[in-house]
């Protein structure tokens, strides 16, 4: 048995609209109804996500002390340096030999 939805009225900015009215003619969401059912289900659970690191960190906290500005800077800078950086190849413009077309084997 599925849980009785409430009925709400909202004011939602025209672009939202939009792009609720969108993804149901592109089939994504059944109504524009589910669509911001959905979007607040997301919501939700972001919310409980961050709720549930906001207490990790302080709870961190209680046991190790407040994790300072310097801590973090120094972690990112760490980070950056172990960092292996991966980027594809660019496309080539149409029209422009592939490898082969250079004279490479």
């Amino acid at each position: 048995m599925t849980q009785r939805k409430e009925r709400l009225t909202v004011t939602v900015d025209p672009e939202l609209v939009d792009a609720g009215n969108k993804a149901v003619a592109a089939g994504r969401a059944d109504s524009l109804s589910g669509w911001v059912n959905a979007a607040l289900v997301d919501r939700a659970a972001r919310d409980r996500r961050l709720e549930a690191l906001a207490a990790a960190i302080a709870n961190y906290e209680t046991e190790f002390g407040e994790i300072t500005r310097e801590e973090v800077a120094s972690l990112q800078r760490a980070d950056r340096e172990d960092a292996v950086v991966v980027r594809g190849r660019r496309p080539r413009p149409k029209g422009t030999p592939g490898r082969a077309g250079r004279g490479a084997a």
